[in-house]
């Protein structure tokens, strides 16, 4: 491992019971209601309608019957609809392998994650790994490794700019997926290796050439198809492709945000051995916050993210159940003494963020709790 990220250990000695517990419910529930905890046609209708919405707008404009501007935004923009909710949707629970059983379909659905622009393969390691295992542990969870102009932690050094983070932050939020498929994936995959990562013989070599074979053929189709073809000046349509990846970048950006970097989660830091002091499950409840549990339509359109609580605890399991198992989750966290954090909407959830992204532009800081 990189000495930038180190690999803390959790206490087993806490609510040691909770796991066996809470999975033997679970199980029961599945058990009992004759569901499996993969996907269904539900997953299907949902995957067709997203790749639809992605690719449509795309194929349309590659056609040249496109000549309106503003239709060339819109076209645009709705793409990074469909490309949102293929990364919310689709993707994350293929490449959790809770999608389907079937292991090869897990991996074509993560590869539609290549397919807009980024790489499934770092995911893996940054999302899968590093995120859920650690999440919120400063040089650990390598989704607060921000540039130094953003601070995500307060155990990260404080610069003077960050106290107009709450202000600037929605911009980066918005080209986040634009560095995802131009550096970010390449840089994070030089580095994933030298963590340890992509250890096997030509590993590295191979997933680089694949890497970069995706990202050529999405620019391809993306941008450069629409450059030669559609009736507007050159940089029209790289705006209205610029576009499509802020709306995609904002919404994908605030989904994740607001389940971590709040007030009433936790940013724990292992002591000199390297532990937290917690176990892992009681950690996942101290780092992350549910919200708007009532809203059907978004939940349908951010793959369940809304349920993030139960999507950490059981990553396994597809989200389109993760609306039913919530009671199960919170009534067995209550019966161990564990926080079960939720936002009642995400206008709720979306202040708060901007309440912790001020303190943290704090120099001084102080609990929030």
């Amino acid at each position: 491992m990189s000495t930038s990220i180190k690999k803390p250990t959790f206490s087993r000695a806490i609510n040691s019971d909770f796991p066996r517990t809470l999975r033997n419910r679970v199980n029961t529930y599945f058990k009992t209601n004759n569901k499996s905890k993969k996907g269904n046609a539900t997953m299907v209708v949902k995957t067709i309608i997203m790749l639809s919405l992605f690719l449509a707008p795309l194929i349309l404009l590659s056609t040249g019957i496109i000549s309106s501007v503003w239709l060339l935004f819109l076209l645009y923009i709705i793409s990074g609809f469909g490309m949102a909710g293929i990364g919310m949707g689709v993707m994350h629970d293929a490449i959790h392998g809770s999608y389907s059983k079937n292991k090869k379909i897990n991996s074509l659905l993560g590869h539609t994650f290549n397919l807009i622009g980024a790489n499934a393969t770092v995911w893996k390691i940054q999302h899968n790994v590093l995120h859920h295992t650690y999440t919120n542990i400063e040089h650990a969870d390598d989704d607060l490794n921000a540039p130094f102009f953003l601070r995500f932690s307060p155990h990260a050094k404080h610069y003077w700019i960050h106290q107009f983070q709450h202000i600037y932050i929605w911009f980066f939020y918005g080209i986040s997926t634009i560095s995802w498929i131009t550096t970010k994936d390449f840089i994070r995959l030089k580095r994933y290796r030298n963590m340890g990562f992509l250890d096997k013989k030509y590993e590295y070599k191979k997933a680089l050439t694949y890497m970069t074979a995706w990202k050529l053929f999405y620019y391809s189709y993306a941008l450069l198809l629409p450059l030669l073809i559609v009736p507007q000046a050159w940089w029209i349509i790289v705006l209205a492709f610029l576009s499509m990846h802020f709306v995609t970048g904002l919404l994908v950006s605030i989904v994740f945000q607001i389940a971590h970097i709040m007030p009433s989660t936790e940013f724990p830091l292992p002591d000199k051995e390297g532990m937290i002091h917690a176990s892992w499950y009681s950690h996942q409840f101290e780092t992350t916050s549910n919200f708007s549990p009532k809203n059907k339509l978004l939940f349908w359109l951010i793959g369940g993210l809304n349920y993030q609580i139960e999507h950490h605890l059981l990553p396994d399991v597809c989200h389109i159940h993760y609306k039913e198992l919530t009671k199960i989750v919170s009534e067995t966290a209550q019966e161990f003494g564990l926080p079960y954090h939720v936002k009642k909407n995400i206008f709720h959830a979306i202040s708060d963020h901007i309440k912790m992204l001020k303190h943290l532009g704090k120099k001084q800081m102080v609990s929030m709790v």
